[in-house]
């Protein structure tokens, strides 16, 4: 397997986070996978191992690694189980980052800590009804009372993390006369008087992840709650998710490289015509362009995490990375199916639920259509 700027510390990230996946993760997928079944222990054994707050800084209990270490722990766990990939991709660059980021030492200590630690559980709150890839049309309000609270109302949707977080951050218009320059992001608690959420949604894949609506009714939060400046909201989702693409990149290159070994393996041992149909042409075919489309998303999720790294800007990078990443995911678990024949359609098997989980890369955290506008954007921009 190919992997591009390992030093012995992210080696020693990757084969930890390789032996928790196999022998924490793996025997329940199936079993949580059928029941979308919240995989409890394993996130609260995430957080203990310091794979909840894997780039916080020690001073606000995280692990203060790299986003290298970051995205080989994250390809590890995905390649297990896309679940727990996704509810520690959320926690880590949608959460966590953006209040390191933008909060105050008092949010930090209040929130940032706990999750970081994997305390507590968090979620991201910017997609709506009306607000999907144009999250500039927020629905969600906010006003601000005589006494400086704020009052939320509205509703959000697809929300990872949805029933279980503890913290959320929630993105709502607090000027609508000066339209996305008027989002603001707010901290809510879980158990906030007239904050609720709806039903979790029975989903395609990632379905030991739940997912749901959430709804705001006159709740109100205090002003030190507010998560950066008002009226940068829109700013911090769209920073936020830069970083967040980095983490969905690194979770489609996992379910790929995780239905490739399959695929391997499986024909390594099927006979068919007297010999193992890896002696058959055809199949290897299939696991050569497999191995090197892998190989080339490995690539480019490496690159954008050494970018990052770098502190250099990182924006077209995260987005090819996503692109790309999520894009081969759904092709290579296509297929290990077709590699495993009849088989690959039965759940023993694990390849049918890594292309269920796949479809979703190419859609959460900015469809391939946005990435394209995103990547089309920075090649100009770099050309002006």
């Amino acid at each position: 397997m190919l992997q591009l700027d390992l030093t012995e510390t992210h080696e020693m990230i990757r084969d930890t986070a390789r032996d928790f996946a196999q022998n924490e993760v793996a025997p329940s997928a199936i079993h949580r996978d059928i029941n979308a079944e919240f995989p409890y222990e394993i996130v609260k054994k995430l957080g203990e191992l310091g794979f909840m707050g894997m780039m916080v800084s020690p001073d606000w209990g995280g692990a203060g690694l790299d986003a290298m270490s970051y995205v080989v722990a994250m390809e590890e766990i995905s390649k297990v189980d896309a679940s727990v990939g996704v509810i520690m991709s959320v926690n880590n660059s949608l959460v966590c980052w953006s209040l390191e980021t933008y909060g105050t030492d008092d949010q930090k200590e209040r929130f940032l800590r706990p999750l970081a630690t994997g305390e507590k559980l968090g979620a991201y709150c910017l997609s709506e009804p009306e607000a999907g890839s144009d999250a500039t049309q927020q629905r969600t309000t906010a006003v601000r009372n005589d006494d400086g609270t704020w009052t939320i109302n509205g509703t959000k949707n697809w929300i990872t993390n949805g029933l279980t977080a503890d913290v959320y951050l929630v993105y709502a218009q607090t000027d609508k006369e000066k339209g996305y320059k008027g989002i603001s992001c707010f901290i809510v608690e879980k158990g906030t008087p007239g904050f609720t959420h709806g039903v979790k949604e029975d989903k395609l894949g990632i379905r030991s992840s739940d997912t749901c609506s959430l709804q705001f009714q006159d709740v109100v939060v205090p002003q030190e709650n507010m998560l950066g400046p008002e009226g940068r909201g829109f700013n911090i989702a769209m920073e936020t998710l830069n970083g967040g693409r980095i983490g969905i990149a690194a979770q489609a290159l996992g379910i790929a490289q995780g239905a490739f070994e399959a695929a391997t393996n499986y024909a390594k041992e099927r006979k068919a015509f007297g010999k193992p149909i890896s002696n058959l042409q055809a199949i290897q075919f299939k696991l050569a362009d497999m191995a090197t489309k892998i190989a080339a998303a490995r690539a480019l999720v490496h690159r954008a995490a050494s970018t990052k790294d770098k502190h250099e800007r990182y924006v077209r990078e995260a987005a090819m990375a996503k692109l790309y990443a999520s894009k081969i995911a759904v092709e290579v678990t296509l297929e290990a199916i077709q590699v495993h024949g009849g088989y690959g359609y039965v759940r023993e098997y694990k390849v049918e639920r890594y292309l269920r989980d796949a479809k979703i890369t190419e859609i959460y955290e900015g469809t391939s259509e946005i990435q394209h506008i995103v990547i089309a954007r920075e090649i100009l921009r770099d050309a002006s």
